[in-house]
């Protein structure tokens, strides 16, 4: 399940972002990957520590967290950190999968990466290539959005970044563990909230429609609870 998360942040809140990552420095982005992943990754990065980085990945989290389209496609239960990217000067991300466990640099801790989100940065105008390639069960989904808008996809998904020929694209991006492992569970409740919703608007006030609504509603939770692992 690939979804769109449009407007997590926005034009004011990106020109903001941009203006304090211009200003920082970049490092050799090879150096965060892992080996098979660092010889096809030609990018630059925000170092982990990087104090603004750390602002402001904690601010997109804090935005995420009740951020409803989010919370219910991905039911998050971790997150790492987000980290910061930017390519340049025919930098690209050859086909690759990400770790299945990533550590919180901060304190240590393990996650299970179930999601993998990058929240764009960079108007489609602002670069020439620089597409984020998700292949799934559909075939390849070509990924090139407004910046302030995240794409969420499963981390299993193999995935490339085409050579980035003039412009910078700037980005965020980071793993989610979600409290539903399987990606078929977790669609699965998607499409029931979304429809939970979608009743509970166009049928407000009907009686025996808001009795349906919240039978499904329990439907939908006690799902959870059977699925979930905390």
């Amino acid at each position: 399940m690939t979804i769109e998360i449009p407007s997590v942040l926005t034009k004011e809140q990106v020109a903001k972002v941009r203006q304090e990552l211009d200003a920082t420095d970049w490092v050799d982005g090879s150096t965060t990957a892992g080996g098979q992943a660092a010889k096809t990754k030609d990018n630059l990065q925000l170092p982990t520590d990087n104090p603004i980085g750390e602002q402001i990945g904690a601010s997109i989290i804090k935005i995420l967290t009740t951020h409803p389209l989010f919370v219910s496609a991905a039911l998050p239960l971790h997150f790492l950190p987000p980290m910061f990217n930017k390519y340049a000067g025919g930098g690209s991300f050859g086909t690759h999968v990400d770790n299945a466990i990533r550590h919180i640099p901060q304190t240590g801790q393990r996650i299970r990466t179930d999601l993998s989100a990058t929240l764009f940065l960079s108007e489609p105008d602002e670069y020439e290539g620089g597409v984020l390639n998700i292949e799934d069960t559909y075939g390849t989904q070509e990924v090139k959005l407004p910046a302030g808008h995240l794409i969420l996809y499963p981390s299993t998904s193999l995935h490339h970044v085409t050579p980035v020929t003039s412009g910078a694209r700037v980005s965020s991006f980071f793993w989610i563990q979600s409290m539903i492992r399987d990606n078929a569970q977790r669609s699965l409740l998607f499409d029931l909230d979304c429809s939970i919703q979608r009743l509970s608007q166009e049928l407000d006030g009907i009686e025996a429609a808001e009795q349906s609504s919240v039978q499904l509603t329990g439907v939908y939770h006690n799902l959870i609870r059977q699925w979930a692992e905390m």
